[in-house]
Formats: C-alpha cells, structure tokens, sequence
C-alpha cells in the first residue's frame, strides 16, 4: 500500500467518524454548548466592561484599551470615569454590548429588576449580574482545563509507567492510585484549600493533582494492551529506547479513552470550582465566578431572584 493509499484511508476514516459523531443529536448539542461558552470566556473584554473597545479622546486613538492595558488610561485619571463619560466633539467611545464591570459598584442601583440597563438585573452591591455571569465563564472553563490538563499530565505519565513496566513498578503505582481513589476527592480539596490562601491558581493546582487517579487506570490499561501489539514488539526489537517506544509509539495509540475522560474531567472540574466558590473556599470575591455569583444570591433569593 501506498502513503498514498495510506493517508486517503486516514481520511475516509476521519470523514466516517465524523458523519458518526454528527448523528448523535446530544453530542452535537455539547459540543456546540461547549463552543458557546469556550468563545464567551475568549472573548469576555469584548462582551461585557466599562472600558471601550476603542475610543478616541483629546485627539488621541486607543485601540483595544481594555485587551491591552490600563495603564494609559489609569495615567489619566480615565478609568474610573468610564461609566459617567460621554464623548465630545470630535471624540468618540465603542463600548461593548454590556457596558458594565463585574466589579464597578453601584449601591444606588443595588437589586435592580431585570431590565433595558441592565438585562439580568444587579445584585446586592449594584453590580450587573450579566457582566459577572459572563466574566465568570472566564474563570470557571480556566480553571476546568487548566485542571483538567494538570490531572491528565500526571495521569500519563503514571498510567504509562505502570502499564509499560509492570511487574513492581506497576503494583505499586497501582496500589497508590487505589487508595488515592478511595479518598473523596471533593472533601480532599476542601481540607488542602482550608489551608490555602484562596486564589484561582491554588484552585487550580489542587483540583488538576486530585482528579489524575482515573485518567492513570485509563492509560494503563490501554499500554497494557497496546505494548502487546506486533508494532511494539517491532519497536523493541529495532532498539529503540523505553522513552521513545512510549512516547513516540505507544503513547499516540492510547490517547483516545483519554480524551472522553478529559471531557467529562473538564465538566467535573468546573463544579468542583463552583462548589468550593460556593461553601466559600474558591476564588476571593470580588471576582467573579459562577460559584461565587450562586453564593452571593442565595441570601435574596425570596424576593429579588435575578
């Protein structure tokens, strides 16, 4: 067979996977979700803020002030004047769709009904609840893949030495990562963060080095499978290096499972963020995030339920 021949079957595979993947109503519906709210966390300085996206002032032209820096703005004394500014002659501001900072305070507006100001109405400290909901999307997908990504690094690298190995190397990876299972991994974030200066980072950090233990058993499980197979034994009668059988041929083959679990890791990641938001252990208010919009509201619920 031809490389040709080769990377047209790569393709027809590819195109018959996707016309799979494009059936499942539900899967699509995910993913389009996912996408939604993966281009709402990009692009949140555009969405919603008190700063323009480009404004020209006093015969100067700043483009992207509030992507870039503040630091001209803030030079100028411009920056907490934003929301009472109303372009001159000459001057103009382009602000985005939601003109309001998750953090600009506004207690004569505090608990506002949803309305042509404000679409989802304020909260307790007249902040606009759309502008933190859509910040909040920021950090909450962060954290979910940053974590995520942490978790699946760990993940590999244990899963490939237990199932590349075996023998000692995998009992004892094996027996560590059972008892790391049968701790509760949200109790076991709670306590670390109980002892953590509360920051996105250390969320972060202490979700992505708990949520690793299944990824691992994946990933075994695969090399266990895979290092059986005729190309591997062919990798291991040439020479090749134990690195280089594992990255370079073993690896590739087994990344699949990981993937799905990577997927609903990223789910589970970005509850577990709102949870620990929410019992008052996850990101420091005044940020925003989803967690931390859900405790602020619970106290009004009664009667101002926006």
């Amino acid at each position: 067979m031809t490389e040709t021949d080769l990377q047209t079957e790569k393709t027809s595979r590819r195109s018959l996977v996707w016309r799979q993947f494009k059936k499942n109503k539900p899967a699509m519906v995910g993913v389009a979700l996912v996408l939604v709210l993966g281009l709402v966390a990009l692009f949140a300085p555009f969405l919603a803020g008190d700063v323009p996206i480009v404004m020209r002032k006093d015969a100067k032209l700043y483009l992207l002030p509030n992507v870039i820096t503040y630091g001209a703005l803030q030079a100028e004394n411009m920056y907490r004047n934003f929301d009472r500014w109303e372009p001159g002659p000459g001057e103009f501001a382009w602000r985005p769709p939601i003109p309001y900072s998750p953090l600009r305070q506004n207690l004569r507006e505090r608990l506002e009904p949803p309305g042509r100001e404000h679409w989802l109405g304020t909260d307790d400290r007249g902040r606009d609840v759309l502008s933190r909901i859509v910040w909040g999307t920021r950090i909450s997908m962060s954290v979910g893949f940053i974590a995520v990504g942490i978790a699946v690094l760990i993940g590999i690298v244990l899963g490939a030495l237990a199932g590349f190995y075996g023998g000692a190397v995998d009992a004892l990876i094996l027996r560590f990562i059972e008892i790391w299972i049968c701790v509760p991994s949200f109790f076991l974030v709670i306590t670390v963060m109980a002892f953590l200066e509360p920051s996105i980072v250390n969320i972060m950090v202490v979700i992505g080095l708990t949520g690793w233990p299944g990824i691992a058993r994946l990933v075994r499980g695969e090399f266990l499978k895979q290092k059986q197979q005729e190309y591997a034994i062919a990798a291991r009668a040439s020479g090749l290096n134990d690195r280089r059988i594992i990255f370079r041929h073993l690896l590739p083959n087994a990344l699949s499972p990981v993937f799905v679990s990577a997927t609903f890791g990223v789910a589970g990641a970005i509850l577990t963020e709102s949870g620990l938001s929410f019992l008052g252990f996850g990101v420091p208010p005044p940020t925003a995030s989803w967690g931390e919009i859900l405790k602020q509201s619970q106290s009004y619920v009664d009667f101002a339920w926006w």
